[in-house]
């Protein structure tokens, strides 16, 4: 019997009638991928598991849609300047994850649906309790440096993350999930991974979920910069710093060859300049543009917008630990000073969703949307003050970084905080100087009494769980500490199916918006800007894969 068939067997034995039916109608070919996957989901399976077992009966997935297109040319892209080095360990901003990415893989990568498709692995699959998961590897696959991908490859890249030693950026999502030293070698392309709690969600883990989540090869030591080593459809022709880099067509590549020639990305310190260069013919593309800078060409018919719905969003933090904040009422203030309605409005022209105060947002099927949502009510947020003792409002500096729209947010924030006496003095510096080091006591944003940061599409909560939120968090900028939810978190993440999940997900909620570490004020659309002349961009929310599009010639 396949590897597929194997799959296909086990999971029908657990399935009913009914539902072995809708995979003879997906294996007939009368049910595509999105109707398995809406059905699936319904029925409590987990993303995970249906993306598994969708690729595993041949059911294309976004790659495979988008398979054709017009070779050659020069994809030109305008994106902000990375923060700091390109280190795939370390790296935290939205610069410089996604110059990496387009010549380092992961094993699996997120579709447009928040299921996942194989790259360097082929499948993966969990043990009954989902506390050992099997990943097995695409063979004949090489680095860039001749090297090959494999299990050594894989288990090196991983424990280089998962080591708190290096200070790596993907511990925000291993800690707690993986430790070192848990990843075992089967043979030459199977690795286990031994978790230290059940995960149902742990292959977005291993994923382009987990922005870090680069295979290096076995031997890698760094020095990314040098070579941007990797098994992607680019490679690297130049780097400068501060500046720009330009990748070419790597003709060795494992998969169908990128269509583009060459990709072209010119760096910007801010946004306005980036939308001068689209509408002045020198770039193509913009990397992610906000509606707040990009309103004059958002309704222009001389543009393209790929408007993808996403778990993105701004955390506003507040020090749960010292001042005023350290009153969870002084916290229920400021959150209902907020008007979530005129944020999507006037922030996003409509292409955002209101958040509830808690990580879940509607585009995740876990989030129980019987939870009421917070609305502004600012008699209410008087009352809390006073309760607390500050009726006579309070003095604060809220501390971020010029990214995106949130130096606008920041304003409407301190304006909002004003009708109920609070007293918000801004500070808005460049993300290399607000997020520091990345660690407590040598970092803006993890130290500041109030702050608001950027948080990229997750396709699961689980990080948005964990890092920011649970009592020591490497990303807690609010100090945060609740035994009760560090237990809820785990009872979610253990959960193998979306009934379990769904099980915890409302206690969370509610919990969150009782406590109100953290203010969720909108979940927003992840905007890309293009020429007419290109097309075939992938609607995936958050620094997109680019071997796909097609520029035509003018």
């Amino acid at each position: 019997m396949s590897q597929r068939d194997s799959l296909i067997s086990a999971i029908r034995r657990n399935l009913s009638e009914v539902d072995n039916d809708l995979m003879d109608n997906a294996l007939a070919g009368r049910v595509d991928r999105r109707g398995f996957l809406i059905h699936g989901t319904r029925l409590g399976l987990s993303l995970p598991l249906l993306g598994t077992l969708a690729g595993a009966m041949g059911m294309a997935g976004s790659r495979g849609a988008r398979a054709d297109g017009t070779s050659g040319g020069t994809l030109r892209v305008a994106m902000t300047m990375p923060a700091g080095a390109i280190d795939p360990v370390t790296i935290a901003d939205d610069g410089g994850l996604m110059v990496a990415m387009q010549s380092a893989e992961y094993l699996c990568a997120l579709n447009p649906d928040f299921t996942l498709r194989p790259v360097l692995a082929t499948s993966w699959s969990p043990n009954t309790d989902g506390s050992v998961w099997t990943f097995k590897l695409r063979s004949g696959v090489k680095f860039t440096n001749g090297e090959p991908m494999n299990a050594d490859a894989v288990i090196a890249s991983v424990e280089r993350l998962a080591n708190p030693k290096n200070a790596s950026n993907a511990l925000s999502a291993f800690k707690g999930v993986l430790s070192v030293g848990a990843s075992h070698k089967v043979d030459d392309l199977t690795v286990e991974f031994h978790l230290d709690a059940p995960s149902g969600n742990f292959p977005y883990i291993l994923s382009s979920d987990n922005y870090n989540c680069y295979i290096l090869p076995a031997n890698y030591t760094g020095g990314f910069e040098q070579s941007f080593i990797g098994t992607g459809p680019f490679k690297l022709e130049k780097y400068i710093p501060k500046v720009g880099c330009s990748y070419t067509r790597n003709d060795s590549y494992w998969g169908p060859k990128a269509l583009p020639d060459r990709l072209e990305f010119t760096f910007y310190s801010d946004m306005q300049p980036q939308v001068l260069a689209l509408q002045g013919g020198q770039v193509d593309m913009l990397a992610q543009m906000p509606v707040a800078a990009g309103r004059a060409i958002l309704n222009n018919p001389d543009f393209k917008i790929v408007s993808c719905k996403s778990s993105a969003h701004q955390q506003v933090h507040m020090r749960c630990d010292q001042g005023s904040f350290r009153d969870k009422r002084v916290r229920q203030a400021l959150a209902l000073s907020i008007n979530r309605k005129a944020l999507v409005r006037g922030l996003f022209q409509g292409h955002a969703d209101v958040g509830n105060d808690s990580p879940f947002c509607p585009a995740f099927p876990s989030t129980d949307t019987s939870i009421p949502q917070r609305d502004q009510d600012l008699k209410k947020a008087r009352e809390l003050l006073g309760a607390a003792g500050v009726s006579n409002g309070f003095s604060v500096t809220l501390t971020t970084e010029q990214f995106l729209e949130i130096p606008d947010y920041a304003v409407l924030i301190q304006s909002f905080a004003k009708k109920i006496g609070i007293d918000i003095k801004l500070h808005v510096e460049d993300q290399g100087a607000y997020y520091g080091k990345a660690v407590f006591g040598q970092s803006d944003w993890l130290d500041s009494p109030l702050g608001i940061t950027d948080y990229g599409n997750r396709g699961v909560p689980n990080v948005f769980l964990g890092a920011p939120l649970v009592t020591g968090g490497p990303w807690n900028a609010a100090h945060f500490n609740s035994k009760t939810y560090d237990g809820l978190v785990v009872d979610y993440v253990k959960a193998l199916d979306l009934s379990g999940q769904r099980a915890v997900s409302g206690k969370i909620e509610s919990l969150l918006l009782d406590e109100t570490p953290i203010i969720f004020g909108y979940f927003y659309n992840y905007l890309y800007a293009t020429s007419k002349n290109v097309s075939g961009l992938p609607a995936v929310a958050d620094r997109p894969f680019l071997d796909r599009v097609s520029i035509a010639k003018t």
